[in-house]
């Protein structure tokens, strides 16, 4: 038995050798190589008709990989010279030694990192190769060429005047058209892009037109129920109704950004209006609806000004808040108090009403105004009354000027109160600089107009010359 198993092992063995062929060595394949990249230019500076056209051909050599061309894949970077591509864009080609780009591409990736119109900027192009899974990558050499944006037909189309104003209740002046300027006029950025700073009235709306005075042609929204369309988005050319755009719930100071190219604006606030309700019996006792004191600081100072028509028992209280939740009543001697009575004026009038939450005083002063400055009617030391429009909330006085006239607005015929322009914002302030001191703000031009006085927005305050 034992040399039977020594005899069947034997066979094994010279079967298994004897199955056994020596095979050739596995063939070796050399490391592909970077590609050398060639353009068909080197300036580039198409215009909005060449959109469709292939105005870039990019070409590079055969990487020599060991595949087949079909499983070779070419990424081409393009980004402003000098940022190593580290805000590149991408275009990929499989299998192909060669590409084409429309001016609409490259014009898109330029106007995507806020390049200007009509402007000449080096951008670095280059080539990584690679095979189609991502193994054995290679950069190719870079590329620099002049390309030039070109403008794009806006989505809206921006206003031949050049000029934009804000209208509406949530403004100063109101749906008063003309509007106050420049207080509330746009400035231009450039012929696609306008910007502004305003006062708005919280809850209220607005239009934007091209032409101060005229409702021909205006800029709104196709829809106001949009979410969040209080602080921007879509807004469109308009020759009817429309839809107003909704301001922010909030007043203050907001500044507001259309740009044409996309059909899009923003808003955003710049600084948010402390708001003192102003209820009495000469409005039903109703916080809600009752007219505000403002501070543009918020820090608890708070003035404005209150028409009180006659009748009634002239009392009114002040309250932080548009409930009764927060209110102010008569401490006794011009104080503040939270457990105070009511607060009383003798009679009618239009009073200016200061109240101060932190030192807890307050004062209500009736006012008339008048105009007062270098015209001649006037020459600084006669008064030009204005008249007060109870359904416009505002006053009025017409005088005429000659080129160089300055004038101001004053309470009572008296230098204590008066009001001058805010630099060349349009707005008042208190013992402000002359309107019309060509050197501060802007001149008066020659001629009769009439002036408007708009002191109805919770602590702003501005005007409008006609």
């Amino acid at each position: 038995m034992k040399n039977i198993f020594k005899l069947l092992f034997a066979a094994i063995l010279l079967t298994a050798f004897g199955s056994c062929n020596k095979v050739a060595d596995l063939p070796h394949y050399a490391n592909g190589s970077a590609v050398t990249l060639s353009s068909n230019v080197t300036t580039l500076t198409p215009t909005p008709a060449d959109s469709l056209n292939k105005v870039l051909i990019l070409s590079w050599t055969d990487p020599k990989y060991a595949t087949a061309s079909s499983n070779q894949k070419f990424i081409i970077e393009i980004d402003s010279s000098g940022r190593n591509f580290s805000h590149e864009a991408t275009f990929e080609v499989q299998g192909s030694l060669t590409d084409s780009l429309t001016a609409k591409q490259i014009n898109d990736v330029l106007l995507g990192w806020g390049f200007a119109f009509g402007t000449s900027y080096p951008v670095d192009i280059r080539v990584t190769s690679s095979y189609a899974n991502n193994n054995e990558q290679y950069k190719s050499n870079v590329l620099t060429l002049q390309i030039t944006p070109y403008v794009v037909p806006p989505k809206i189309a921006p206003p031949s005047s050049g000029t934009l104003f804000i209208v509406g209740s949530a403004t100063a002046g109101g749906w008063g058209n003309p509007v106050p300027v420049p207080a509330q006029q746009f400035v231009q950025i450039d012929s696609l892009t306008y910007e502004g700073t305003f006062f708005l009235n919280g809850g209220g709306a607005y239009d934007i037109l091209p032409v101060n005075g005229s409702w021909n042609v205006k800029y709104n929204v196709a829809d106001a129920s949009v979410a969040n369309i209080r602080s921007g988005g879509d807004f469109q050319y308009s020759t009817g109704p429309g839809n107003d755009i909704p301001a922010p719930p909030v007043t203050g100071m907001y500044k507001i950004h259309l740009d044409f190219q996309h059909g899009l604006f923003s808003v955003t606030k710049v600084s948010q209006y402390g708001l003192m309700y102003v209820p009495g019996d000469y409005q039903g006792w109703a916080p809600a609806t009752a007219p505000t004191l403002g501070s543009p600081a918020n820090d608890g100072n708070y003035d404005g000004y209150i028409n009180i028509p006659a009748g009634g028992t002239y009392q009114f209280k002040l309250n932080t808040t548009p409930d009764w939740s927060n209110s102010f009543g008569d401490g006794g001697g011009g104080t503040l108090s939270s457990s105070g009575g009511n607060m009383t004026v003798p009679g009618a009038g239009y009073y200016h009403i200061v109240a101060n939450t932190t030192a807890l005083t307050w004062s209500a002063t009736k006012t008339t105004w008048s105009l007062i400055g270098s015209f001649a009617a006037s020459n600084w030391g006669n008064d030009i009354d204005m008249v007060y429009n109870v359904g416009n909330n505002n006053w009025t006085a017409t005088i005429t000027t000659v080129a160089g006239d300055q004038f101001k607005f004053r309470a009572n015929h008296d230098w204590g109160l008066n009001y001058g322009e805010n630099g060349t914002t349009g707005s008042l302030i208190v013992n402000g600089d002359n309107i019309g001191d060509a050197s501060k703000n802007f001149a008066v031009p020659a001629g009769t107009h009439t002036i408007t006085l708009f002191l109805n927005n919770s602590g702003y305050y501005t005007c409008l010359i006609q």
